[in-house]
């Protein structure tokens, strides 16, 4: 499977069918767990019941969420069947232009390398290759997708999520220990469940994600957000592999 993408405030958005409809924008995001979200308006649009619920975690809190069914997902020609969403208004306060229909979580790729080149603007999945531990960019995983990266001299864990809207996001106790500097405030950050109070700053690094060396980072700060991220204004640079069979990450530079 090969296929373009538009990156819309540093997201990957797809055309996907679903139940034989569409074109629907979804957004690929690795920071989803399971096969997939779908939005309430597609949910309607298809007339879709709610047949169960589900947990769902934003990383602060756990919240209860409606299921629907989905007959199949298609993307590019890989299609899932049977698979049992949480629905959820994710669109209406979206900025403009950016609404989707429903988000591909990570498990719809789990038993391939999906690749995200950013660059080249175009996603791809294969089963037939894979990570090689020496590969350029590499890194190992326990917890999908918490790597490690380095920042300065401090080597911290990290979760590569394309589904944030964010360039990175700190527990204040990590900046302040990498050698953050001064913050401002920066109003509130919306997740799934909840809502954060956030403060700016600028990290000056480096930060060495696999074969990749960013500086210079406005940053996000929260005393309440439990992990550092980083998120797709980041991301959208570079070149990312996603091997679940593996547990392998690859970051690397364009062109790689």
């Amino acid at each position: 499977m090969r296929l373009p993408f538009q990156i819309v405030h540093g997201r990957v958005y797809v055309q996907a069918r679903v139940n034989g409809t569409g074109p629907h924008t979804f957004a690929i995001d690795t920071g989803a767990s399971g096969l997939g979200r779908a939005d309430a308006s597609l949910t309607a649009i298809l007339g879709l019941e709610v047949t169960g619920a589900a947990a769902n975690s934003d990383g602060v809190t756990v919240a209860s969420a409606d299921t629907v069914q989905l007959d199949s997902l298609d993307l590019g020609g890989l299609v899932r069947t049977d698979l049992e969403v949480i629905t959820r208004d994710y669109s209406s306060k979206a900025p403009e232009g950016a609404e989707i229909a429903g988000i591909v979580g990570r498990d719809f790729f789990a038993d391939g390398l999906l690749v995200i080149d950013f660059p080249a603007r175009t996603v791809s999945f294969s089963r037939s290759r894979s990570i090689p531990a020496d590969a350029p960019g590499a890194l190992a995983y326990e917890r999908p997708f918490r790597v490690p990266v380095i920042i300065g001299d401090k080597v911290v864990d990290a979760n590569l999520d394309t589904g944030a809207g964010a360039t990175m996001v700190f527990p204040r106790t990590l900046f302040d220990a990498v050698g953050g500097g001064a913050l401002e405030a920066a109003g509130q950050g919306s997740l799934s469940n909840t809502t954060i109070s956030l403060d700016r700053g600028l990290l000056q690094g480096p930060v060495k994600i696999g074969d990749v060396t960013v500086s210079d980072i406005d940053v996000r700060v929260s005393d309440e957000f439990p992990e550092l991220f980083v998120g797709a204004e980041v991301l959208q640079h570079h070149i990312l592999a996603f091997d679940q069979r593996t547990r392998r990450v690859a970051v690397c530079p364009a062109g790689s």
